[in-house]
Formats: structure tokens, C-alpha cells, sequence
């Protein structure tokens, strides 16, 4: 039997509004809340955290955290959160008071254990701005996290991506100091993986040496504009979630990420017939 894999499931971008409102006046981002949710409880086998990586209010109001709440109630598994763009810290961390957070006021950051595996939890928000930004506090809490403990694996999750995706009006509200958080992430090989939120469709990039992806999002899609066609624009897009499946092995082990899509799909039906044949 290969080892058991720790598998983590990320969501992102919810983006949920007080009830009965929709999101830019036509997505309903609770009732994608719920279907995620629903699908999350029923993978197989079961997820072992489940990371939000931002925007989980949209104004944001404490009315909008109060039904968060509500509609997480119903997720079976355990789950940690980092704020984005649209969320604040101080309703954040009146929503979620238990979260284990490294600070005891200013940014989120988190560090979970789970099994042999390390997640690192980045607050890239900026108050009232769109793009990310490390502060110097986080940045050194971050190198210090990573070298206490060198031989573990470790997985490092933020909102706002560090890298471009060509998306004009998107890379320009996203990490402003990677550069700061390339420098930290070169200095430490036990990170696996950089996941990211914010622009709510699936990406895979290299960031300082790193796999670096984008979760996408159980609600609407930003535009794949990558030619300044049009004004800032929006999709409905089949919804997904990412599950970052990490296997034990040799050093830090490895990592593999899967799109999850949310819905109910046709199958899954056997490749062969009782007779062992191809069918």
C-alpha cells in the first residue's frame, strides 16, 4: 500500500453578501456557497482541512460573516481562512475569535500542522485597497516559521497571486512585493507549493522556483481577457475547488493538485465489462 496522502482542500473568492442579495446584481454566491459545501462533504475519501483563501465576505459587513457562518455550519470538515481584497480583519477575526493566529492584532497569519505537513497562512490584504501587499511583520514571521522547522514540508497559501496571469486588470491589484516574498520562499526548499485566490479561475505558474496556482472559485469566473478586449468583465464558468493531494516520500515528499469541479456529473462508469474486457 503507497503512503496515505494529506489532502487539502482550498476554496476561494465566496464572496457572500447579506441575504437575499446577489452579487453584482446576478450571482447568487450563497446558493454556490451551499453546492460547495455540499460537494466538499460528500468527496471520497475525505478532505483533512479545507483552506479559504480570501473574500469570503464581499462589502464587507459583519452581517455578511454572520451568514458565512451560517452557511459553513453545514461543512463537515475542519477549516481555516485568510482574508482577501474584499474582507476585513477586524470582522474576520470577530467571526473566527478560535483561529490560531500568529498575531494578536493586524494581519491573519496562520501556521496549521497537519500530519507531516506544514500549512502557512499569509494575510496579503491591504484595507480599503485591491492588490496585496506582505507587510514587514509578515514577511519576517514568515522566514522565521519556515526555518523553525527545515525538515518539513510546507505549503504556502495567500490571496492576491504573485505572479502575472494576463489578465490586465487583474495583475495589477495582485501581490505588489513578490519580490519580498520570492527573496523569503528562495531561502527555504521545504516550500511545496505557493496556492493562491483572487481571480477565481484556475492557473499554474513557477514562482521562485515554486508550482504556484490560483484556485477557482464555486460562484462566477474573472474574464480570460488576455488581450484588453473589454472592460473588466465576469463569467459564469462551471465551479470548482482545488485539492492539493500530498504524498509522503523522499525529502519533502510531492504534491499534486486536481481540479474538483461542483455538481452532479453522469458516471462514473466502468472502463470493463465482468468478462475483463474493454468495453
Amino acid at each position: 500500500m503507497p503512503p496515505k496522502p494529506v489532502l487539502i482542500a482550498q476554496i476561494s473568492d465566496l464572496h457572500i453578501k447579506p441575504p437575499g442579495s446577489l452579487a453584482y446584481g446576478r450571482v447568487n454566491t450563497a446558493s454556490a456557497l451551499e453546492r460547495c459545501v455540499a460537494a466538499l462533504n460528500a468527496f471520497r475519501p475525505r478532505p483533512d482541512l479545507v483552506v479559504i483563501s480570501g473574500d469570503l465576505a464581499d462589502t464587507p459587513m459583519a452581517e455578511e460573516y454572520e451568514h458565512l457562518k451560517r452557511l459553513l455550519a453545514r461543512l463537515e470538515l475542519p477549516f481555516v481562512g485568510i482574508p482577501g481584497n474584499h474582507d476585513s480583519r477586524e470582522l474576520m477575526r470577530a467571526a473566527f475569535p478560535d483561529a490560531d493566529y500568529a498575531f494578536a492584532s493586524e494581519s491573519l497569519n496562520q501556521r496549521v500542522a497537519v500530519g507531516g505537513l506544514d500549512l502557512v497562512l499569509l494575510d496579503s490584504s491591504v484595507a480599503g485597497k485591491p492588490h496585496g501587499e506582505l507587510d514587514a511583520a509578515t514577511l519576517q514571521w514568515l522566514d522565521a516559521t519556515l526555518a523553525s522547522s527545515p525538515d518539513r514540508p510546507a505549503l504556502v497559501f495567500l490571496h492576491h497571486p504573485p505572479f502575472t496571469t494576463g489578465i490586465w486588470h487583474m495583475d495589477r491589484q495582485n501581490l505588489l512585493n513578490a519580490g519580498e516574498l520570492a527573496t523569503v520562499v528562495k531561502r527555504h526548499p521545504r516550500v511545496q507549493l505557493i496556492a493562491c485566490g483572487h481571480v477565481h479561475r484556475a492557473t499554474l505558474a513557477m514562482f521562485a522556483g515554486v508550482p504556484s496556482t490560483i484556485c477557482p472559485a464555486p460562484n462566477h469566473a474573472v474574464d480570460l481577457d488576455l488581450a484588453q478586449l473589454r472592460e473588466p468583465s465576469f463569467k459564469v464558468e462551471p465551479p470548482a475547488f482545488h485539492l492539493h493531494s500530498w504524498f509522503p516520500g523522499e525529502r519533502f515528499g510531492s504534491v499534486v493538485t486536481h481540479q474538483v469541479p461542483i455538481g452532479d456529473f453522469d458516471g462514473p462508469h466502468p472502463f470493463f465489462g465482468p468478462d475483463g474486457k474493454l468495453l
